[in-house]
């Protein structure tokens, strides 16, 4: 038996050892456990990551590849990954880099040789851990150190992790959804003006919105109302993104309320539901190990419709604290947990989980088309007969 070159160390001092691959050192954050099949290379792209670990339950990690077209955003944002199988040489056509080596060059560690099934159910037990992950091609480690190491770790609540990822400055896009044959398209006729608000947006959910017709302009995290007003948009967008909804909250939610006085048409994920029930007067909680993968069954309240959804958050709504004139539209099968708001009378809505499906299922695509909808709705020719 060769000898170890990866340890990953839980805070209760629980060591698992396997071989390290992409880059060397030590990292420390959040382990959470992603059931998705496909899309390990959007997962580690997601914003949403940011301060955690992937446990992938699917064994088949880096068979495929990697391609710059796929990246969610410019590098990796997940701090590690964890898999029961070291990667195999990859088999696509769409393939540029294997996932070792795209790894090194973005600075992420990983592990394979793991019993990723024992890990899992400790996850789901214990709840997320906080965990130091090394990678020593020589398999020299300080294991008292790294398990000090990961019990060190702030862990995830009161953490503003929006403005570590969110963009710099403002920018526009209009590439759409990638077809084949053609790829990614640019949206040459947009009939919506949108203003995307930054928590950590991923590419797809920006194409969506391309393809759905709008005209979109990336705003950061931190804008304020009269910034966001100043462009007169049609419509505003909340994104997905990473950290602790409350402190992300404390510039997000005046903002909200200043676009909501304007009775604009209103559209979050992830993160940015998660903002909108803030700013509506709802809270938010931590949940033990949260929701990440692309099989999660959630049911519409208005339509009786189960739709099976891509998500991943560690924070939820709580549904017991909405006020009145806020509904709850949808709520996951799993655990009953908030999935979906809406302001009543009002074009204003948000979901927990990822209607963009990068990666997972496309049952939730027409939420794009009922934001643009409601924009369309305000418009004159709207109004005429």
């Amino acid at each position: 038996m060769t000898k170890p070159t990866a340890c990953l160390a839980l805070a209760d001092g629980t060591l698992f050892y396997g071989h390290g691959f992409g880059a060397t050192g030590d990292t420390v954050a959040e382990l959470c456990f992603n059931t998705a099949m496909t899309g390990y290379q959007e997962i580690m792209t997601d914003p949403s990551y940011a301060g955690q670990i992937v446990t992938f339950t699917f064994p088949h990690i880096g068979n495929t590849g990697v391609t710059p077209e796929d990246d969610e955003t410019r590098d990796p944002v997940a701090a590690g990954m964890v898999v029961k199988w070291m990667p195999t040489q990859s088999s696509n056509w769409r393939a540029a880099q294997e996932l070792g080596d795209w790894l090194a060059s973005r600075g992420r560690i990983a592990i394979g040789g793991v019993d990723t099934r024992r890990l899992t159910r400790a996850i789901r037990q214990q709840g997320a851990p906080h965990v130091a992950l090394a990678h020593d091609p020589e398999g020299n480690f300080d294991t008292e150190a790294l398990v000090a190491k990961a019990r060190g770790f702030a862990g995830l609540e009161g953490q503003d992790l929006a403005r570590d990822v969110t963009c710099a400055q403002s920018y526009r896009w209009d590439e759409m959804r990638w077809a084949w044959p053609e790829g990614y398209q640019r949206q040459e006729a947009p009939k919506h003006k949108v203003v995307a608000i930054d928590y950590g947006a991923k590419r797809n959910i920006l194409r969506c919105l391309a393809s759905a017709g709008c005209d979109v302009t990336v705003l950061p995290a931190t804008a304020s109302a009269e910034e966001v007003l100043a462009l007169n948009p049609d419509g505003v967008f909340l994104s997905n993104g990473p950290g602790d909804p409350a402190a992300t909250g404390e510039y997000a939610v005046p903002m909200i309320r200043g676009v909501l006085e304007k009775e604009l048409p209103v559209f979050g994920i992830c993160l940015g539901h998660q903002m909108l029930a803030l700013a509506l007067g709802a809270k938010t909680v931590k949940m033990n190990h949260g929701h990440h993968g692309a099989n999660h069954p959630v049911k519409d309240h208005e339509t009786g419709k189960v739709e099976i959804t891509s998500m991943n958050h560690g924070f939820a709504v709580d549904s017991q604290s909405l006020p009145a004139g806020v509904e709850e539209t949808h709520v996951s099968l799993f655990d009953g947990s908030n999935c979906g708001i809406r302001l009543s009378g009002k074009p204003v809505f948000s979901v927990q989980h990822h209607p963009e499906a990068s990666p997972g299922p496309q049952d939730s695509f027409y939420l794009f088309e009922r934001f643009a909808t409601s924009m369309a709705a305000r418009k004159p020719e709207a109004a005429q007969v």
